[in-house]
């Protein structure tokens, strides 16, 4: 049991009793961090969670936002970083499995995944090992589906070693008019549990995910990762859709972290009711079952129906149809109380566990401490080599070479929407006949380890920054939160932080934060991981306003937008040349971002259509964008010739810029607000008088080398060929 001494006295003077065996591992469940956020809540309400596009914000399985008069998006996401550190292949698959359930549980259809995953370096056979066997466990579950897996991000560093992170992103689409929720509103509706059986798996989940791993964790923590079945999922998705066309479900909830303990819970906690459960009613897997065991499984691929008595014939008809057992295991009541019951031949109903459901679903938060963390100041001074070879080397860093070994295990292209693939800086898939989404995961762990304020801002803003570089306005945030043990003053402090820093930006651009999780205790025997907030971001644009990042024809005008600063601390020119991790991160300037974001996203809403240009039916005007994020400017140009084949020759004596910075610095720094955009040479002098920010024509697309000069003096010549070579294969050689 986790139930610290000061829990139990406060539990018990509510009660008025001492807690049973089974009261106390139910409570000892819902007071574990996972499901409780006790430690964070208070420090999430500085996130701004309401806007004019917002349907729900955070409280339910999933945000909802408004994104055509018709449709709205349920997004929602997830961590199972320590299962996937035990297990790897079927910790990733329950992690989709979970999120699945939970965009299906706001009545919605999944339409899309992306992961955001990070590991230890590639060097190392176990990073290794985890790492090929989670791609396995996300590819084959989201295949197995049939919810295409469209983008992501991948990061292998050594805070990693022993604690990879597996996030999980998922958009589904729901009529306005047909969304359902998370609660139980009308006393007499019963609940229909259907879906997976109930087995040993997974028991005391949420509270292994709630502390530190160990040396010991891989053999010990074993039984609580719970057993994926995409067989199962594929029918209970097909199975739910159609209870919820033809049914009108008072409320739906899947059954996660906690199992039913959690679900029934907080699904009449929400609307200030009570239940009962009959404990023998519930489908097991194994046989003996104890009522402990029953009520804490977290076994996966199970939802709960909130209906009227008189439509479960219906209901079960339709589990029966898809072959998945289905059972009403209680019903709501008046009051607000949690019951269970047993009932055994020989004996008078049994009452095992009656506990007031806000002591379950809401457990009283911590006023943790907090200490802002001693900051090094000896740094180690860089001396900076040749650019052409520091590029080279750069590209050739797992960090930012193609990810195309990921991506090509992952079907991308399962339910026809997908109009932008894996590759470009975001997702983009077809919701009408005019309207598309984009959709970005992304994250800065060194940037938030050395100045938690700004890399938890700078996530969100380059996540943004990807979403306006395929023409889409950003309209909400969602993220998962990876940190390390919230009990060390210095951890809680990093924690908010970086939460002040999100909260900045998210509500300068208008885009509340409507759904995300947290995850503490990212730790091995004193081992932090870097601070991870993983960050989702949906965009929504119109067909025409679509752009992607390969350049499209020579002659073409290269502009940079935005000012680069002396900023190269934290940078993967650090890491990958010279492997330190220290200084300050790039300083978040919000003002800035905003305008940058807008002046492309006005520059590309005045252009062409973008549908009609792929038809062949005109030309663009802006025929390029990218987002400048890791490895700077050098990398973002490097990224567009290597997914065009066509070179550029540009003159950084052009780019707006800090005063004295090095070449090398203003090549490699990574400065928020900044994006590269080719433009037609006809239309060029037009637009860029039109852009009344930090801005400049650089140079052209020409040739098949990347040429960088410094007014008259060359600095860099790589050929095509060169960078292609740097930049593909290498996650290959690792992995053959």
């Amino acid at each position: 049991m986790t139930l610290t001494d000061s829990e139990v006295k406060y539990i018990e003077g509510i009660l008025k009793r001492e807690m049973n065996d089974l009261e106390e591992g139910m409570l000892d469940v819902m007071f574990s961090e996972h499901c409780s956020y006790k430690s964070s809540r208070p420090i999430l309400r500085l996130f701004p969670t309401e806007g004019e596009k917002i349907i729900l914000g955070p409280g339910d399985d999933a945000g909802l936002v408004s994104i055509t008069d018709e449709y709205a998006l349920a997004v929602g996401m997830e961590s199972h970083n320590h299962p996937s550190a035990i297990e790897p292949y079927g910790g990733a698959g329950t992690g989709i499995g979970g999120i699945l359930r939970d965009i299906i549980s706001m009545g919605a259809m999944p339409i899309a995944l992306l992961d955001s995953l990070r590991f230890g370096p590639l060097e190392d056979q176990k990073s290794r090992y985890l790492f090929e066997h989670v791609v396995e466990g996300i590819s084959d579950y989201g295949n197995r589906v049939g919810v295409p897996t469209v983008g992501g991000e991948i990061e292998f560093d050594e805070s990693f070693r022993t604690n990879p992170l597996v996030n999980v992103l998922c958009v589904g689409l729901v009529k306005k008019d047909e969304i359902v929720r998370g609660i139980a509103p009308n006393v007499g509706d019963v609940f229909l549990l259907m879906g997976g059986t109930t087995g040993r798996d997974g028991i005391h989940g949420v509270t292994f995910a709630s502390e530190e791993l160990t040396s010991n964790s891989e053999t010990e923590d074993r039984p609580a990762v719970q057993v994926a079945d995409p067989f199962t999922k594929k029918r209970v998705l097909e199975a739910s859709l159609e209870i919820l066309e033809k049914i009108d479900c008072s409320g739906v909830k899947d059954l996660g972290g906690g199992g039913l303990t959690c679900c029934v819970s907080e699904l009449v906690d929400s609307s200030e009711n009570g239940a009962v459960v009959d404990l023998r009613a519930i489908p097991l897997r194994e046989e003996g079952m104890t009522p402990y065991e029953i009520m804490l499984s977290e076994s996966q691929e199970r939802m709960i129906f909130v209906i009227n008595p008189k439509d479960v014939e219906l209901a079960q008809a339709i589990c029966d149809k898809h072959e998945i057992p289905s059972a009403v295991i209680g019903e709501v009541t008046d009051g607000n109380h949690m019951i269970v019951k047993d009932f055994d031949a020989d004996v008078d109903l049994q009452i095992l566990c009656d506990l007031p459901t806000i002591l379950l679903a809401d457990p009283p938060s911590l006023d943790r401490e907090m200490k802002e963390p001693i900051k090094a100041n000896d740094l180690v001074e860089v001396v900076d080599g040749p650019i052409d070879e520091s590029l080279i080397k750069i590209l050739s860093s797992p960090n930012i070479a193609s990810k195309k070994w990921v991506y090509k295990q992952y079907d991308h292209e399962v339910q026809t929407r997908t109009l932008v693939k894996p590759g470009d800086d975001a997702a983009v898939l077809q919701i009408d006949d005019e309207t598309a989404i984009a959709i970005s995961a992304d994250s800065n762990t060194i940037h938030t380890k050395l100045s938690p304020y700004d890399g938890g801002a700078g996530s969100v803003a380059e996540a943004i920054r990807n979403v306006v570089s395929m023409g889409a306005k950003p309209y909400a945030v969602v993220d998962c939160l990876n940190f390390g043990n919230p009990e060390t003053p210095e951890i809680l402090w990093q924690f908010k932080e970086c939460i002040k820093g999100m909260s900045d930006i998210a509500e300068k651009f208008e885009s509340p934060v409507i759904s995300g999780n947290v995850s503490f205790y990212n730790e091995t025997e004193g081992i932090k991981i870097n601070p991870t907030p993983a960050v989702g971001v949906i965009g929504v644009e119109n067909l025409g306003n679509i752009r992607t990042l390969p350049f499209k024809q020579e002659g073409d005008k290269i502009i940079i937008i935005g000012k680069t600063y002396d900023e190269v601390e934290g940078s993967e020119y650090h890491r990958a040349l010279h492997s330190l991790e220290q200084g300050d991160a790039p300083k978040i300037r919000i003002e800035d971002e905003l305008a940058a974001a807008n002046t492309v996203l006005n520059l590309i809403d005045k252009d062409k259509d973008y549908i009609k240009y792929l038809e062949g039916e005109e030309e663009l005007d802006i025929t390029a964008v990218h987002d400048v994020s890791a490895g700077g400017i050098a990398i973002a140009l490097s990224e567009m010739i290597i997914s065009s084949n066509l070179g550029c020759e540009i003159d950084i004596n052009l780019v707006p810029k800090e005063a004295d910075i090095s070449e090398n610095n203003l090549l490699f720094s990574e400065s928020h607000g900044r994006y590269i955009i080719s433009v037609s040479p006809e239309k060029s002098d037009e637009i860029i008088n039109a852009i009344d920010i930090e801005a400049a024509i650089i140079g052209e697309v020409k040739g098949d080398s990347l040429i960088i000069n410094n007014k008259d003096e060359n600095i860099v010549d790589l050929a095509v060929n060169k960078l292609n070579n740097a930049y593909n294969g290498v996650i290959e050689k690792y992995m053959a």
